[in-house]
């Protein structure tokens, strides 16, 4: 089948999305370009008065800032953002799930924890509280070679997850809770076997009062150590790799065992998003979301920035009004954050977003939103806070994705699937990542880096519900050990990064 030239996404859109690069001249649609219109850039179909609204997806993208002809060139040059107002709808758009029965409950192999969760990798964590003693956790960890773990062929590795904060810091507060909320989870993360947390000291996050707050208890598989109490760095290293020693054997008896697909948890993440992102991997992924959550499973959207100007939609899902009021909640609270620090929620689209199509967040937005699917919004949580709900759910979190997927992981993500159509070297630790190029020129320019390519649904070679399948297929493979490219090319050591709110000090 042949892509067509151009294609509208709803009879209300007044522009088109140019599938290849179209020249002065070339007719689609009802409109002739004017103009040359790059590939993934969008097309007007009609004359747009200054003023009047631009619309894609049937949905409101921005505002004409001056008159714009039929067949000419849609971009930043000719589109204002504006804020949207919405009068909101909460759960009228709620469709039931129907739920796999259970003699068809997909299945794969994961590692059953004790606290009742179950994790696709079996990991070793050191965990810093601040950055002072982030030199030692890596030492601890780089010391644990594959010729160290050879006898140990049940653990994936030793990591450490060092940041650049924990100190400097008031003691409570949106900032300092965050910080520990994501300390808990991955503390308590079931990908992990074992858990040593590594401070200073002095700093202002302290351990004991993590473990007071939550209600965490050391033992022979959490382990806690100061630097100043060691005295010093190298007794800390010496110390530190003798505690993970100790927790090898233990770590090693867990084993892999079939576990129901209602288990996984995963993280519905995007970045370096282009034009095709709403159109091809986002919906395709959202199906896959739905495929899980009929398996009993959870998907988290995140990234509240990059909903904003498509939370209307979210609400109208939302299992009950309050779940939706929440939501809306946090949205406000992203306008004051981002009105206090002189900034704009239209900051993104990124120059490179904006290269790949993308004119406004409202358009991005409505094509972020895609990856949730479309069945009912049963939670809503903040940064890394524990997803306790089933089905698909949201974590506030900003749009930077390093930031954004720590926070995911924190919340219970045993899973990370990551949709690109700029292109992405992004991986995480402790639960693999997935990625899914927009486009089969991504695909095909970072083979290495994209685990699936959903640009064969803009040429007609497959359906986003035939993408969607092979995504959910792939879960359960990498859920049941299988490397994902980014895994294994070994990202994920640098890419755990606890989101910083409020002033360092």
């Amino acid at each position: 089948m042949t892509a067509p030239a151009a294609i509208r996404l709803d009879e209300m859109d007044n522009v088109a999305t140019a599938v290849r690069a179209l020249e002065t001249g070339e007719y689609f649609l009802g409109a002739t370009a004017s103009e040359r219109v790059g590939r993934g850039h969008k097309m007007a179909l009609c004359a747009i008065a200054a003023g009047e609204p631009v619309t894609k997806y049937g949905q409101f993208i921005g505002t004409a800032s001056t008159d714009i002809a039929a067949g000419a060139h849609v971009h930043t040059h000719n589109v204002n953002f504006e804020s949207t107002s919405h009068a909101y709808e909460f759960s009228t758009a709620v469709r039931p799930v129907s739920k796999v029965d259970d003699a068809r409950r997909a299945t794969f192999e994961g590692f059953r924890r004790e606290s009742g969760k179950t994790g696709t990798r079996n990991y070793i964590a050191i965990i810093t509280s601040v950055n002072c003693s982030a030199t030692a956790a890596r030492l601890i960890a780089d010391h644990f070679t594959p010729a160290e773990l050879a006898d140990y062929p049940n653990v994936d590795g030793v990591v450490a997850f060092v940041h650049g904060t924990g100190c400097g810091m008031a003691d409570s507060g949106d900032g300092f809770d965050a910080l520990q909320r994501v300390m808990w989870g991955y503390a308590r993360h079931p990908n992990h076997a074992g858990v040593l947390m590594v401070g200073l000291g002095c700093e202002m996050n302290q351990i004991d009062w993590l473990l007071e707050a939550y209600g965490l208890e050391r033992g022979p598989r959490f382990q806690t150590m100061n630097i100043q109490d060691v005295a010093g760095l190298r007794r800390t290293v010496e110390t530190g790799i003798s505690k993970v020693r100790d927790m090898l054997p233990a770590a090693d008896k867990s084993v892999r065992e079939t576990c129901p697909a209602s288990e996984l948890m995963v993280a519905l993440q995007c970045g370096g998003s282009d034009a095709w992102s709403g159109i091809t991997a986002n919906p395709a992924l959202g199906h896959a979301c739905d495929l899980l959550v009929a398996q009993g499973g959870t998907g988290v959207l995140a990234e509240t920035p990059e909903i904003y100007g498509a939370e209307h939609l979210l609400t109208r899902r939302a299992a009950t009004p309050e779940i939706g009021r929440k939501l809306l909640e946090r949205i406000s609270w992203w306008q004051d954050y981002v009105d206090r620090n002189n900034g704009s929620l239209d900051n993104n689209p990124s120059p490179g977003n904006k290269k790949g199509g993308l004119t406004t967040i409202l358009e991005k937005s409505l094509g972020a939103a895609a990856k949730g699917g479309t069945s009912p919004l049963n939670g809503v949580f903040k940064y890394a806070e524990p997803v306790t709900a089933r089905g698909f759910t949201f974590m506030d979190s900003p749009g930077y994705d390093p930031v954004s997927v720590t926070g995911q992981i924190a919340s219970g993500c045993n899973l990370v699937t990551f949709t690109t159509g700029r292109g992405s070297a992004f991986g995480s630790k402790p639960a693999p990542t997935l990625k899914i190029a927009t486009n089969s020129e991504l695909a095909a320019r970072m083979p290495e880096d994209m685990d699936i390519n959903a640009g064969r649904i803009l040429s007609g070679e497959a359906s986003v519900e035939q993408v969607g399948e092979e995504i959910f297929q792939a879960w359960l493979r990498i859920a049941s050990g299988e490397g994902s490219l980014s895994e294994n090319q070994g990202l994920g050591d640098h890419e755990f990064v606890p989101w910083q709110i409020g002033a360092t000090m």
